[in-house]
C-alpha cells in the first residue's frame, strides 16, 4: 500500500477545478466548502459529481435536502476558495449569493463563479473517508467574461489555451 504523503503529493500534481460546493440545510442555513474533486459524469442524462469528506457539514446538508450546487470559481477568486476551505460558521459573510431559480440546490456565488451547476442527488457512494455524491443537473449557467480557476501542486492557476494547429504548421 502506498504511504499517505506520497499519495497526497501524486494527487496534488494533477490539476483540478477550484470549486465551492454549496447546499441549503434543512435549518434554512447555507453551507459550503472548497473542493477540487468535482467533474461531469454523463451527458445523457446530465450528471455531475462531488467528493466530500464524511464529516463535512455541507455533506450533512446535502443528505438532508438531496441537492447541491457546484460553483466553479472564476480567475482572481482565490480568496473565495481559501475562505470556503476554512472551518467557519460564517463562510457566506461578505459573499453575494442567490438560491437557484428552481428552488432546489445550494447557493450560487454571484461574484465568484465562472460557471455553476445545480444538482439533485441521484446517488451517494461511500468511498473511503469520503462520499461521492452524484447529482442530476437541473440547471446551470456560465459567465463568459471569466475563465475558471484551477488548482494543482497546492497553487491556483488559470490554464492558457494552446493553438494546436500552430504546432502542426
Amino acid at each position: 500500500m502506498i504511504d499517505l504523503p506520497t499519495f497526497k503529493t501524486i494527487m496534488a500534481a494533477a490539476p483540478g477545478p477550484a470549486a465551492v460546493v454549496t447546499a441549503m440545510g434543512a435549518d434554512g442555513q447555507p453551507y459550503g466548502l472548497t473542493v477540487s474533486a468535482v467533474c461531469s459524469v454523463s451527458l445523457a442524462p446530465s450528471l455531475a459529481l462531488a467528493c466530500l469528506d464524511r464529516g463535512s457539514n455541507t455533506l450533512a446538508a446535502i443528505e438532508e435536502t438531496n441537492a447541491f450546487t457546484i460553483n466553479y470559481l472564476a480567475t482572481g477568486r482565490e480568496p473565495v476558495a481559501l475562505h470556503f476551505a476554512t472551518k467557519s460558521d460564517r463562510k457566506f459573510d461578505g459573499h453575494r449569493w442567490v438560491r437557484p431559480e428552481g428552488g432546489t440546490g445550494g447557493p450560487i456565488l454571484l461574484d465568484a463563479a465562472a460557471a455553476h451547476v445545480v444538482c439533485r442527488v441521484e446517488q451517494a457512494v461511500p468511498a473511503g473517508d469520503h462520499i461521492i455524491v452524484v447529482g442530476s443537473v437541473v440547471e446551470g449557467a456560465v459567465d463568459d467574461s471569466s475563465h475558471a480557476l484551477a488548482y494543482a501542486r497546492r497553487r491556483f492557476f488559470t490554464g492558457e489555451y494552446l493553438d494546436l494547429g500552430a504546432a502542426s504548421r
